[in-house]
């Protein structure tokens, strides 16, 4: 069993493969932490200390008893008012105006199986792969009720966080502040780490101290965004990518977010995750249950890949559905670097001819098929085909292009509106905006307030008329710019409508997930501003950043590797010099690369030489032979690639028989040093042959010596070696 309840000392402990984590109902019923690390037995509330602290208050409980303190004391879900001035998980404005919560422990329910979240994505698994432990809390005075959630999957050594809020007191309440899980640690030196970025250069990683104060980053952008991922990782010093220990959150939600490191007075450490607080004021009328989004915890003491891979495993496997779950996905072509906005249904015709000779599988017609919608300054909102561009209809155009035996895609914005639009002339309160004030523009388009289900069902209909009207087998949803203006018409209490909007984007890709089992959906924001746990419930794979020049991608899929399994990663070769660059780097290169992800182009397929489609031609039988140990494998990073000369990673199968070595130089220079790269994953015992060359290494060799490097001149070399166990 995973999960056990103690009577005689109120400890509950969760068990996975390797780990343990406890925590205590102590004697004035208050639910604390008290340990999340390596697997270990018995009751672990010796660890806890009592002292009198000065300026740190006492529940009147504990009567003369100073020694005890919220404001020291690891807790579970901490709230605002209990005496605890450190960041809490929860803060309620109570019916009486007044900010004050105290839980207490009421009861409990161990479950087979994994708990769900109405209207939101969450980790799933079958009755005999988890199990679900819900802790019941309870303010006394107010009525309100918190039951916190913990869904066990033991063997991916992941435990999942939620809570669900009830108002069972009198009047209305607001929701200030939701964290969906709080991690205490009584001691310890740790550093945090995270991914920053920007539009074109998202997940770049950073790794600082846990200083005294509070370490926060989040999104106030209506998507998780391009500047900081909503997943982060609490890593002992000395934590390498092979030894050490982490401790990681991702957030599945693809909206507001907040995660917060806080080290307090007494060296005591907190991480939290969950609701961005700004512009969040939840209404919670009486009998009311609000859901906090999950967050996927793990832990290992084997260093940062471990990490990753139980991320990876989790992710691949229990958050992303449907047909291509574990299948490997097409190679396509997307039109947009090929053409942009300048197109006819003819160069598209063109465009699935080129991709049939280079072996190519599909092909995506991406932005300016709809409405009037020649730039990027009109027509979102008017989803009806622009025939006369397309010189007929799309279904015409989709049979055409099947005939050749090319699959066909297609690209959609559906929360946006652009103010030139049918449908901003006809419903202008459709879109976001503040009575009284101009909207902000980001584009040049405003966005869709889909808090509200008219605007979400009429949005739909649209897109499946569209849909319906050929053999699409791909569709790419964009969202290219960030929430502002945050007012909708049809409520009252504008705290809740960032959080509604999410659930509405969530309900219209559910409904489309239902109406087209087959069809796979890519995610996309502007590239990477919505890459998260989240968004991978309904869309398999997300496009990784707009920017695809080959030697900064090394560093985004880096970053992204960190908790996102490569099956998720849409990764294309584009055109040189680049065009958000203007970089050149070798068409082999630029492949290595791109197979670090779901491979496709982007690029104009009839202005390549001979040669290069040649080498496309190549590129794609390697890919279709490596596919399933690249989607499939473990995930290795043997590089730091915002340190080290070189970029290198490695895919292994999970037997250790099979695995391929991509390595990338980022620098050249006069009369150069070797790079030797350790590989991982393999069998110490084995001998492994390397399949282009037909040379033998040991095992041992290739994990505890290396190899080396090639030195050639010329700038971004790419080497690709495949190694298979020798019979």
């Amino acid at each position: 069993m995973g999960i056990i309840y103690c009577q005689t000392d109120r400890t509950f402990t969760i068990h996975t493969m390797t780990t343990t984590y406890q925590m205590k109902v102590d004697d004035y019923g208050f639910l604390l932490h008290l340990y999340y690390g390596k697997k270990v037995t018995g009751c672990m509330d010796y660890l806890l200390t009592y002292y009198d602290r000065g300026f740190s208050g006492n529940p009147y409980d504990a009567g003369n008893d100073r020694t005890y303190s919220m404001d020291s004391l690891p807790q579970e879900f901490p709230c605002l008012g209990n005496g605890d001035y450190r960041s809490v998980a929860l803060s309620v404005e109570n019916a009486d105006g007044t900010f004050s919560c105290d839980l207490r422990y009421r009861g409990y329910e161990i479950t087979k199986g994994k708990y769900r979240l109405p209207g939101l994505p969450a980790v799933y698994a079958d009755e005999e792969e988890a199990q679900t432990l819900k802790i019941e809390l309870e303010d006394r005075v107010t009525g309100l009720q918190v039951n916190l959630l913990y869904g066990v999957l033991t063997d991916l050594d992941v435990i999942t966080r939620s809570a669900e809020i009830i108002n069972g007191g009198s009047g209305k309440i607001y929701l200030e502040k939701a964290q969906s899980a709080c991690l205490d640690f009584l001691y310890g030196e740790y550093d945090l780490i995270t991914f920053y970025g920007r539009h074109a250069m998202e997940r770049n990683f950073q790794r600082v101290p846990v200083v005294h104060g509070s370490q926060v980053i989040g999104s106030r952008r209506g998507a998780s965004s391009h500047q900081y991922n909503p997943m982060m990782i609490l890593a002992e010093k000395g934590t390498t990518e092979d030894v050490g220990c982490g401790y990681a959150m991702s957030f599945v939600y693809s909206g507001n977010f907040q995660g917060e490191a806080q080290k307090d007075q007494f060296n005591q450490t907190r991480i939290l995750m969950g609701l961005q607080e700004e512009m969040f004021r939840y209404p919670l009328e009486e009998g009311e249950t609000f859901y906090c989004p999950e967050v996927i915890i793990t832990f290992t003491d084997k260093g940062l890949n471990q990490l990753s891979q139980n991320l990876h495993s989790c992710i691949r496997h229990h958050v992303c559905r449907g047909k291509y779950k574990e299948t490997v996905r097409p190679v396509l072509i997307n039109s947009w670097e090929a053409s942009y906005f300048d197109f006819s249904g003819e160069s598209i015709y063109e465009l699935a001819k080129h991709a049939k000779e280079a072996d190519i599988e599909m092909l995506v017609m991406d932005d300016g098929w709809f409405g009037k919608r020649e730039d990027d300054n009109s027509g979102l909102g008017d989803w009806y085909v622009n025939e006369e561009k397309l010189g007929g209809t799309l279904g015409d155009l989709i049979q055409k292009i099947n005939d050749l035996g090319i699959k066909f895609g297609i690209w959609i914005e559906p929360e946006m509106i652009s103010e030139d639009s049918d449908l901003y002339r006809t419903y202008p309160d459709w879109a976001l905006a503040i009575p009284g004030r101009a909207p902000v523009r980001a584009r040049n388009q405003l966005v869709l307030d889909f808090s509200r289900k008219e605007v979400v069902d009429y949005v739909y209909e649209q897109i499946c008329k569209i849909l319906d009207q050929g053999n699409i087998e791909y569709v790419k949803w964009d969202m290219n710019r960030s929430l502002m203006d945050i007012y909708s018409v049809s409520v009252k209490d504008q705290g809740r409508v960032m959080y509604d909007y999410v659930l509405g984007v969530y309900e219209f890709l559910e409904r489309l997930v239902q109406r087209y089992p087959d069809m796979l959906i890519e995610g996309c924001s502007g590239g990477g501003g919505r890459f998260d746990a989240g968004m991978l419930y309904y869309t398999p794979q997300i496009w990784c950043s707009d920017n695809t020049d080959a030697i900064d991608r090394l560093k985004i899929q880096y970053g992204t590797s960190f908790g996102y399994p490569v099956s998720a990663v849409g990764s294309h070769v584009s055109a040189v010099p680049n065009h958000q660059t203007g970089r050149t780097v070798s068409m082999k290169t630029r492949g290595i690369t791109a197979m670090a992800g779901t491979f496709g182009y982007e690029l104009d397929l009839g202005a390549l030489t001979k040669e290069e489609k040649e080498e496309v031609k190549k590129q794609i039988a390697d890919y279709h032979k490596y596919a399933p140990l690249i989607q499939n494998g473990k995930y290795y990073r043997l590089s730091d690639p915002f340190h080290d000369e070189i970029c290198a990673w490695e895919f292994a199968s999970e037997d250790g028989k099979e695995a391929l070595l991509n390595v990338v130089m980022q620098e050249i220079h006069g009369n150069m040093t070797v790079n030797y790269v350790k590989m991982r994953g393999l069998n110490a015992g084995e001998m492994y042959q390397e399949k282009n060359t037909g040379k033998m290494y040991s095992g041992a060799a290739l994990m505890d010596a290396g190899i080396p490097v090639p030195v050639e001149t010329g700038e971004y070399q790419g080497y690709q070696l495949h190694f298979e166990i020798f019979e």
